[in-house]
């Protein structure tokens, strides 16, 4: 079985281990919400689940081959989104989306039904500097749809969005993940994910120790 898999890992953050013996099998079509209380370590899991920092102990795996020996093929499966919303200001809504939609092969037809499904048709033309901190949000929200990658990590992706925003968001999710993707989502806030795993990150508390870094 195709799995995405955490075995064992420890995360380090000023020599203080955040989380350890943490473990997780994520399927094709599976959903992962992180919860806990701030400074449990989600935003970091998510950047450890993206290849961006390194596992001070455990293993990561794709399919059983460990991430840490194809660590830029792993980037490429990833469309990872944080607390910033990476929008050039100068740029329109439309622009803005076109430029990921070309990184991502999608067509203008893809751009269009993007700007729809977030509510930011009667937007496209805007510079996207006149946006309020939601409209970026769901600015930054409407790239999802338009990535090829089979993994997205969205931290807080809630944050700033109405209901209706939020609820786009969630059927984003469930048409990613009835083509095949896997999701991994940080919330504090309710987020309808149908049959969605929970991580608990409290439950994984490190101790304070300094750890050899495995890669």
């Amino acid at each position: 079985m195709n799995l995405f898999e955490g075995r064992d890992l420890v995360c380090l953050r000023g020599g203080r281990a955040v989380f350890s013996g943490l473990s997780f099998a994520l399927p094709a079509s599976g959903a992962l919400l992180l919860t806990g209380p701030n400074g449990s370590g989600k935003s970091s899991l998510l950047r450890l689940l993206a290849g961006l920092i390194r596992p001070a102990g455990g293993e990561l795996l794709w399919d059983g081959t460990p991430v840490r020996k194809a660590l830029d093929e792993h980037r490429e499966r990833v469309a990872f989104l944080g607390h910033l919303d990476a929008v050039k200001p100068v740029l329109t809504l439309r622009e803005n989306l076109a430029f990921w939609a070309g990184l991502g092969g999608a067509d203008a037809d893809r751009v269009e039904a993007a700007l729809a499904r977030f509510g930011l048709t009667d937007l496209a033309e805007v510079p996207a500097r006149l946006l309020s901190a939601g409209q970026k949000r769901r600015l930054a929200l409407a790239r999802l749809p338009l990535s090829a990658s089979p993994l997205w990590l969205l931290d807080e992706p809630t944050v700033g969005l109405d209901r209706a925003s939020a609820t786009a968001l969630a059927e984003a999710i469930a048409a990613h993940r009835q083509n095949g993707g896997r999701v991994a989502v940080a919330t504090h806030q309710v987020l309808e994910l149908e049959e969605a795993r929970t991580l608990a990150l409290g439950d994984y508390a490190g101790e304070a120790l300094l750890l050899e870094y495995v890669w």
